[in-house]
């Protein structure tokens, strides 16, 4: 067996279950997201951990476009030191913490038609628990990407008792195994290669094009960050200016004043 092979295998077949099986998920996500972004509406993104990815892998990025706010935590997600001073352990137990997803949620202002898309491929540490119900609290339809075989064999650790897939109005799951890892080494006693990077990220950017498709249908298409490569320098320096004054002015209301 060659390790780098079988965990290039095991992907196919994460993305082809995700063609397979969450193709209407995906289009009830794009639907909803599109016409509220379309109604000047925002799309919230969260995650916790290394979930972090995906919420940046949305917007902003090469490809992607306005409509989108990052709701991204250092707290949570500032994983790159490992031990000491903002240490993974310190994350780790952040996570944990029941009532830090409402501390996090009083910063912003939330009003249709704004919707939420969080990510979490367990669906079940406290936080994000915290910040689905809170959305749903203020009326505001929750999308969740999470490993749904992962999160059904998992003990709820919310004192809600609930999990992501019960919170969700629209469940998307990125097809990973339970446990994420992916390649099982003979003589090695654990698997390696988490899957979920590739489930996550593939359900990101084919949501990110089916809703650039509906925008474009209804009349408004996005502005696009787009690499020099395809427009040239200047032209791509440009658009993100453009991109980023559109983004401001689309946030501005998510850090107005707050009578909370």
């Amino acid at each position: 067996m060659n390790a780098a092979n079988e965990y290039l295998h095991q992907s196919q077949m994460i993305l082809q279950k995700i063609v397979d099986t969450q193709s209407d998920a995906i289009e009830k996500a794009a639907e909803l997201c599109s016409q509220g972004i379309a109604s000047d509406g925002l799309v919230h993104l969260f995650g916790t951990g290394h979930s972090r990815i995906f919420v940046e892998e949305m917007f902003p990025r090469h490809g992607s476009f306005p409509g989108f706010h990052p709701i991204v935590e250092l707290s949570l997600t500032f994983h790159n030191l490992v031990v000491g001073s903002n240490g993974q352990r310190q994350a780790m137990y952040l996570e944990h913490v029941e009532g830090f997803g409402q501390v996090i949620m009083r910063n912003f202002v939330f009003s249709k038609p704004d919707c939420f898309l969080i990510y979490s491929n367990s669906g079940v540490n406290e936080v994000v628990i915290d910040v689905a119900l809170e959305a749903k609290k203020q009326h505001m339809p929750v999308i969740a990407v999470i490993s749904v075989e992962h999160c059904q064999a998992t003990t709820a650790l919310h004192s809600s008792g609930k999990k992501l897939l019960d919170i969700a109005d629209i469940l998307i799951d990125n097809c990973t195994p339970g446990g994420d890892a992916l390649v099982k080494i003979p003589g090695l006693a654990d698997p390696v290669g988490p899957g979920s990077t590739i489930g996550a990220a593939a359900v990101t950017n084919a949501l990110k094009s089916l809703i650039a498709q509906k925008l474009t249908k209804l009349g408004k298409p996005p502005i696009v960050l787009t690499s020099s490569y395809f427009i040239g320098s200047e032209a791509s320096k440009q658009r993100f200016d453009d991109c980023y004054d559109d983004y401001r002015n689309r946030v501005q209301k998510v850090y107005g004043p707050c009578d909370q």
